[in-house]
């Protein structure tokens, strides 16, 4: 809950600005793009008003008054003792005028309760209030300026204390009636799957101890569940005040919500509120609008509208994207928005891995600023390497500056051609098409920072004029000197030309470490689950967990006489060798099918491999159903994939390796009895694999492995777990190069399988 109370206090804690934003929003939701200060800026700001103070000035004052069960706490910006004065800074850009009222309202609301918090605790009879508002562009303060006397600014208080009341005391009555019945809670089926309980133990033994868990478990054991129940289990003895369940895919929250739906079912009245996020553009009613009350009709008097929608979706208690659109539209607001806004109501919430641990993360934000107890799920944490990667890394293409620069305004030429030179300087001695740099281009940087702080002033004077490849490129670049800033030896700079088209300019991060770092330590306890993260040295080191993460690696409650496990050695899948191999690889695909029809899937490097082989398998074996993935396929599309694969249905299915059909799906049963892996799943040898090889080497040794080989297979043993799903399952898997025979590669299968040549 929104700054909920912790086991030991008596009160329910809510922050200054969380009481306000509950009591005082009103109106319409406006995003039209006003460049606002970054943190950075917003901080120098505040450094500047308040070096602008004379002696005495107090900065960052801690405040807190109670209101019945209330407790209001939060830090006013300043106060000059001299002046009796209370100020609260606000940094902007651009013409003041054009603040939205709503907002306004909501400051003068904030240093209002401030006020009455300060002549609380120091006995003042009456205060001057001031709104300062400091224009980061011209460097200007604008003073708003009343006085208040300590009885108006208690009443005050009391009133927006009041308001928040009631939602506060059914808050508390929801922590409490939440809470005894997890410490009650029972496993929602009769017993645990092997290996299940393995898991929920060290999941639970984490949380107690507030530690992180690395978790390798077998496919198929039920992971979700597995960790999900445990942390609810452990939640109330640790006063958690949310659990956040993190996973890269669509599916991987689809578990968790039906994990979490089951949970509830098996406890009578559990009144437990589960969240769905989902991106913008997915929740999004009307795309061809633009987020304000003049466009959209769903952000016309939003905040209005919003206490009535709030209070319907946390009574239903169920809030996947269905549910909360349903009540969205009900109460004609946002949904997106209304999610957004249940965050701080929410006891579970379900989304992708960017809403806890990217730049600017919204659920870590959260946390921070609401110093909230959060436990962490991470679900098919293989995945988090990578895409932690791309989270701090920025890649800019000349291209894209080219085509702005045809249709800037006249004013912003200037700025453009100066970023264009300096990028046509940048490679202009560079012998070939890809080349690593040790140092940053500083002229460069320098020439794009201006171009930002150019585009910034623009829009900000002609905010109806904004061009969307304009602003696209304004983002672009912004992240990208944003990345800049942070570029140490965890990353890596690169430009590669693209002939007489310019060049693209990468800056990759390499080891995420620093940045995740801290969001493991803003959490109570984390868990990291897959069924392949080994060696787990790398994946600690690599994502920068504490050193006393606790290790674990579940058994497999599989046999060896489930799955039948072949290598296929007689065969190359290397690029060289595969159009030799074509012919021979579905040969062996028709001739296992003949031997026992039903349901298999096939996995290659890419799609071209997979076009080939498929290619001359339907021309070679007509009579056996055939279904390929497809380039590009969204989510309708791959249900109808899957939905191939029945109890009764016979077929092949050709996928790619490390793609939507290679994890995460379940096909227990006859709807799948084998699959065959083409390829190693090793990445590219490429430049910048190579570069990257390198860079893991310096800083962790074993370069080529964390590059090339523990990537590859752990994508193999993903896409191999996909067909023994249940203790009843049985099947083959045919793991197709002569390099599978190769000891390197074998350590690092699973250790119950008994290979077979």
């Amino acid at each position: 809950m929104g700054g909920a109370v912790r086991v030991s206090e008596p009160a329910y804690v809510v922050a200054v600005r969380a009481l306000c934003e509950f009591t005082a929003k009103q109106g319409d939701l406006d995003l039209r793009f006003t460049p606002a200060p970054t943190a950075l800026e917003g901080i120098a700001g505040h450094a500047t008003v308040a070096s602008r103070r004379a002696a005495g000035y107090e900065k960052e004052i801690s405040l807190s008054g109670r209101c019945g069960p209330l407790l209001v706490r939060g830090r006013a910006d300043g106060y000059d003792p001299a002046l009796n004065r209370l100020e609260e800074i606000k940094t902007f850009r651009g013409d003041l005028e054009r603040m939205p009222d709503n907002h306004r309202h909501l400051h003068w609301a904030q240093v209002r309760i401030y006020g009455h918090l300060l002549c609380q605790a120091r006995q003042l009879p009456e205060l001057q209030l001031a709104l300062v508002y400091y224009d980061i562009g011209r460097q200007k303060e604008t003073l708003l300026t009343e006085c208040a006397t300590a009885a108006g600014l208690q009443q005050f208080f009391d009133d927006q204390c009041g308001r928040f009341l009631a939602w506060a005391q059914q808050e508390m009555a929801h922590r409490a009636a939440r809470d005894e019945q997890l410490t009650a809670l029972r496993f929602p089926h009769a017993d645990f799957r092997p290996g299940q309980r393995a898991l929920a133990e060290a999941v639970y033994k984490g949380a107690s101890a507030g530690r992180c868990l690395l978790a390798q478990a077998p496919t198929g054991i039920g992971k979700t569940i597995g960790s999900l129940f445990p942390l609810l289990k452990a939640s109330p003895g640790q006063g958690l005040d949310k659990i956040f369940f993190l996973s890269a895919k669509t599916s991987g929250r689809a578990l968790a919500l039906e994990a979490s739906a089951r949970i509830k079912h098996s406890a009578a009245g559990l009144p437990l509120r589960v969240l769905e996020l989902v991106a913008r553009d997915k929740a999004c009613e009307h795309p061809d609008k633009a987020c304000h009350g003049e466009s959209c009709p769903l952000a016309q008097g939003f905040y209005d509208r919003l206490p009535q929608a709030r209070s319907a979706a946390v009574a239903s208690g169920a809030m996947d994207r269905e549910s909360l659109r349903e009540i969205a539209a009900e109460h004609g607001v946002c949904p997106y928005y209304l999610s957004q806004d249940l965050v701080r109501w929410s006891d579970v919430i379900v989304g992708d891995y960017n809403y806890y641990f990217d730049l600017s993360a919204m659920l870590y934000g959260f946390t921070i600023a609401n110093q909230w107890r959060v436990g962490v799920l991470v679900d098919e944490a293989h995945n988090m390497i990578e895409r932690a990667r791309k989270m701090y890394s920025a890649d800019m293409e000349q291209a894209a500056l080219k085509s702005v620069r045809q249709t800037a305004p006249p004013v912003l030429k200037r700025v453009l051609d100066r970023v264009n030179r300096q990028w046509n300087a940048l490679y202009k001695t560079q012998e070939g098409e890809y080349q690593r740099y040790a140092e940053l281009p500083d002229a460069f940087i320098q020439a794009l920072q201006q171009a930002v702080a150019d585009i910034t002033d623009y829009m900000t004077e002609h905010p109806a004029a904004v061009d969307s490849r304009l602003l696209q490129f304004y983002f672009d670049a912004m992240h990208f000197t944003r990345i800049a800033e942070l570029f140490d030896s965890h990353s890596l700079f690169d430009i590669t030309r693209h002939g007489g088209h310019g060049a693209t300019l990468c800056l990759r991060n390499i080891v995420p470490a620093t940045f995740l770092a801290p969001r493991f330590a803003a959490a109570h306890s984390t868990t990291l689950f897959s069924a392949t993260l080994s060696p787990w040295h790398f994946y600690s080191k690599t994502l920068g967990m504490p050193d006393n993460t606790a290790w674990l690696d579940v058994p497999s409650p599989f046999t060896a006489d489930q799955l039948s496990v072949r290598l296929v050695t007689g065969i190359s899948t290397r690029f060289q060798h595969r159009d030799r191999s074509l012919a021979p690889i579905a040969e062996l695909i028709a001739k296992q099918y003949t031997e026992q029809p039903g349901n298999y899937l096939t996995f290659f490097s890419s799609y071209d491999y997979l076009e080939k082989v498929a290619a001359v398998f339907a021309s070679r074996y007509p009579d056996i159903p055939l279904w390929q993935q497809a380039r590009r396929m969204d989510e309708r599309e791959r249900e109808h994939f899957l939905s191939r694969f029945t109890e009764t249905s016979q077929g092949v299915g050709f996928a790619v390796l490390g793609g939507a059909f290679a994890e995460g799906i379940d096909l227990p049963g006859a709807r799948l009895i084998g699959a065959f892996i083409a390829t190693l799943g090793l990445p590219q040898i490429n430049p910048v694999n190579e570069q990257v090889m390198l860079q893991m080497d310096k800083l962790f040794g074993q370069g080529y492995d964390c590059t090339y080989l523990y990537p590859g297979l752990q994508k193999v043993v993903q896409a191999a777990g996909r067909v023994i799903r249940t203790q009843q399952d049985r099947g083959v898997v045919y793991l197709i190069d002569d390099r599978f025979a190769r000891q390197e590669v074998r350590q690092l299968l699973p250790a119950w399988w008994q290979l077979a040549g």
